[in-house]
């Protein structure tokens, strides 16, 4: 693997060098915009930064789109081919941000080949394309990631916290839901590759059911057992400039009941056909001394309770404002009150990643390795398998 680069940077808290860490991206859409908004910030509003990503390689397939992003993003050079990225000595990290079908494939050649490594959610299309996956990354050392990036949120964060100090004693309920609507009817949505299971794995499950998995997973442990249903409304969608129809293979909704290790009971839903809902992901946390509500539509709120903290007659939820200087991650933005965005996750990621890179350390248990990333699309696989058997199963890693 190459050596990393060095640059000055001018602090009164830092003297010497700050290390710089050539980037490669593959995927220049959605997630592509997302995560190289996210290099950009890090070196002015983490500051000293741990490192400066440095935007060296933008890949992508059509080469007109990629020249264009990369230009606009401000990488160095361009290419349709992602192996050029694997290649590239001035390259240290590889960041997936293509489809889920475009995971596996590029995350182990880079991983072969010393590169340290960024994957989108979900990591793979099913358990055994992570597995190989996981394996790659193990064999080969490097430093690992899964862009659950909602893991990030401040608010998320304050929940694990006071999880973690024992404030919500014993954890009875788990339930999210994870809300939208964009390919309903009245979108008129083509064949797209997020509803082919050769391109995504899955349907509402792997795209953003696998976020509440992460998040049931990272707050409350491992699930025992799972008992799955699932449904596809639309079955066949127009092929966009042709008159042909294309099936649907993947779920367009579905909901678990599970079980965890330590006894508490839990429900997850997801769903692309939620009218009015753009991207309602809520969850509840029920405990011995109190409740936690959380919605990303407002993700710099928690709504509240603690069992006796109050006369009965005027107990209920309140809601906090999570933008304290004492709050996770608020010593890198603004003055209470002043909010951060959805955008502001991958700020938070990135760089733990990055701290990961430079102290040579693990990015778990706060961030999402391939690991979690391995026993997210386990826990898929264990519904969908309930979904078609009506059994309650067991999950096993």
């Amino acid at each position: 693997m190459a050596e990393t680069g060095f640059t000055k940077m001018a602090s009164t808290k830092q003297s010497g060098a700050t290390p710089e860490i050539g980037v490669g991206m593959l995927g220049y859409a959605f997630m592509g915009k997302a995560h190289s908004n996210a290099f950009k910030k890090i070196p002015y509003m983490i500051y000293p930064p741990v490192a400066i990503p440095k935007l060296v390689t933008l890949a992508g397939r059509n080469e007109a789109a990629v020249r264009t992003a990369a230009e606009r993003f401000g990488y160095q050079d361009y290419t349709t081919d992602w192996r050029k990225l694997v290649k590239d000595d001035r390259i240290q990290l590889f960041d997936n941000g293509g489809p889920n079908d475009a995971h596996a494939e590029p995350c182990i050649a880079a991983a072969r080949a010393g590169k340290h490594i960024l994957c989108e959610k979900p990591l793979a299309r099913d358990a055994r394309e992570a597995a190989k996956m996981l394996n790659a990354v193990v064999k080969a050392g490097v430093v690992h990631a899964v862009a659950f990036n909602y893991r990030f949120v401040p608010a998320v964060r304050l929940i694990r916290n006071l999880i973690d100090s024992g404030q919500l004693g014993r954890i009875y309920h788990f339930r999210a839901t994870y809300l939208q609507e964009w390919i309903m009817p009245h979108y008129e949505m083509p064949m797209i590759w997020r509803l082919s299971k050769k391109q995504a794995g899955s349907g509402a499950l792997g795209d953003i059911g696998a976020h509440i998995i992460d998040l049931a997973r990272y707050l409350v442990g491992e699930p025992r057992r799972v008992s799955g249903a699932a449904q596809t409304f639309i079955k066949r969608r127009p092929v966009a400039g042709t008159p042909r129809f294309a099936r649907v293979d993947v779920d367009d909704a579905f909901a678990a009941v599970v079980e965890f290790e330590d006894g508490a009971l839990g429900t997850l839903e997801a769903t692309r056909f939620a009218a009015g809902r753009k991207n309602y992901n809520v969850l509840e946390i029920n405990g011995e001394k109190g409740s936690i509500r959380f919605n990303l539509e407002r993700m710099n709120e928690l709504e509240v309770f603690w069992v006796g903290e109050e006369p009965r007659d005027t107990q209920g939820f309140h809601t906090v404002n999570v933008s304290e200087s004492y709050h996770p991650f608020w010593e890198h933005w603004w003055p209470q009150g002043h909010i951060i965005g959805w955008e502001h996750t991958f700020v938070h990621e990135i760089h733990h990643l990055l701290e990961a890179i430079v102290s040579g350390g693990k990015v778990a248990p706060h961030g999402a390795d391939f690991e979690d990333g391995y026993k997210n699309a386990v826990i898929c696989d264990a519904i969908l398998a309930s979904a078609q058997s009506g059994k309650r199963l067991t999950v096993k890693y």
